[in-house]
């Protein structure tokens, strides 16, 4: 791991450099950074998806058309048939990651029943896949100029609209996203 530091609760944002799917001018959330590698979520990848297609496959009955028609994610290139709900307050679900005090990520069925039946958490996303690095792997792209990484924001995750999360994400860090060069290297 980089300098010890612990990247879980951060932003991880693509440097202009990174090029290709799904990576490219993404942000994602770091839920666990440790000596086994990293595992975040791709909080900017909307895809065509509905959340009542989700819910067709799982024989749950959404409780209206508002909530049939909610947006899906593509939460990353990992297992990218599991669907991950990141949200916002923790709440008591059966399999949940805690990220923070307030942020979790699920992946039981109960949190899906309870998002179809308007109970759900106050914000969340609906995730398929999530990004994985192994020991070491995150550490070497972050040295080699692909990733900047700073501060989450639940704003930016849960109330940007998805287009406008990288460019808020670089924002944080007090850069003007129009400034970054796509060159890597070192100075």
């Amino acid at each position: 791991m980089l300098a010890e530091a612990d990247l879980t609760g951060q932003f991880l944002i693509a440097m202009p450099g990174l090029s290709g799917e799904p990576f490219e001018r993404s942000v994602c959330f770091i839920c666990q950074y440790d000596q086994q590698g990293a595992l975040g979520m791709i909080i900017n990848r909307p895809n065509d998806l509905r959340l009542g297609e989700i819910l067709e496959q799982t024989s749950i009955d959404p409780s209206n058309e508002e909530i049939a028609n909610l947006g899906v994610y593509t939460g990353g290139p990992v297992n990218s048939g599991r669907c991950l709900i990141l949200h916002q307050p923790l709440g008591s679900w059966a399999a949940t990651l805690q990220v923070s005090d307030q942020i979790g990520v699920t992946g039981s069925a109960d949190i899906l029943e309870a998002i179809a039946a308007g109970e759900g958490p106050e914000t969340f996303l609906v995730c398929l896949g999530y990004a994985g690095w192994g020991p070491g792997q995150l550490d070497q792209e972050m040295l080699d100029n692909s990733w900047l990484t700073g501060p989450a924001s639940a704003e930016v995750m849960f109330e940007t609209p998805a287009r406008g999360r990288w460019r808020s994400a670089v924002g944080l860090l007090g850069i003007d996203p129009d400034r970054l060069s796509s060159d890597t290297g070192h100075s």
